[in-house]
C-alpha cells in the first residue's frame, strides 16, 4: 500500500495495491498490521457504514465534538470528491481543508483523523461509500459546519447547487462552530 499525507498532514491518501487481470480485481481494503506499518497508527475500529446517494447529493460537513471519529473511507461504487477540513484550534492547518477523488476505479482511501469535519460530493450517477470509524455514532454530538463556508472556501466541483439533508442545509459557519482545541 502507498500512504501519503496530505496538505495536511494528518490526513492520509492510501492506494491500496490492486492485482487484476480479465477475471477483475483483488485487493485487501483494511489490514490491521499492514496498516499501522505504512502509516504508524495503530487503531480500533469499532463501527462500519455504508451510504448510498444519487449524483449532486453532498453529505457534510459533519463531525462529533464529543466521542471524536476517525474515519477510514472509501468508495466501492461510483465517485465522490471526499473533503476533511482541520477543527483542532492548537493546529497550525485549523480550517484548512483538503480533497480527493474517490471511485470504484482508483481504489483510494482517505484516513481522516479525530477532530477532522467529513463530507463528501457525489460526482457519478450514484455512489456507494464505506467508512470504518474509531468511534460509536452519537447523535447527541453531531455537529455540521456549512458546506459552503466562506472562511474555509472548498472549491467543490460543483455545476449546480447540491441536494442537502435539512441539518446539512442548517450547517453553521466555522466562527459559530464547536471545534476541538
Amino acid at each position: 500500500m502507498k500512504v501519503t499525507p496530505a496538505a495536511v498532514p494528518d490526513v492520509l491518501l492510501i492506494e491500496p495495491r490492486v492485482f487484476g487481470d480479465a477475471r477483475g480485481f483483488f485487493f485487501e481494503s483494511f489490514n490491521r498490521l499492514a496498516f499501522a506499518q505504512a502509516t504508524g497508527l495503530a487503531l480500533d475500529f469499532v463501527q462500519d457504514n455504508h451510504s448510498r446517494s444519487s449524483r449532486g447529493v453532498l453529505r457534510g460537513l459533519h463531525y462529533q465534538i464529543e466521542q471524536p471519529q476517525g474515519k477510514l473511507v472509501r468508495v466501492v461504487r461510483g465517485c465522490v470528491f471526499d473533503v476533511a477540513v482541520d477543527l483542532r484550534r492548537s493546529s497550525p492547518y485549523f480550517g484548512r481543508w483538503v480533497g480527493f477523488e474517490l471511485s470504484e476505479d482508483n481504489h483510494r482511501q482517505l484516513w481522516i483523523p479525530p477532530g477532522f469535519a467529513h463530507g463528501f460530493l457525489v460526482l457519478s450517477d450514484m455512489a456507494e461509500f464505506l467508512y470504518k470509524t474509531t468511534d460509536y455514532y452519537a447523535p447527541a454530538h453531531e455537529r455540521c459546519i456549512r458546506w459552503n463556508d466562506e472562511q474555509i472556501g472548498i472549491q467543490w466541483p460543483l455545476s449546480v447547487l447540491p441536494a442537502l439533508s435539512d441539518k446539512d442545509a442548517r450547517g453553521l459557519s466555522l466562527d459559530q462552530a464547536p471545534c476541538f482545541e
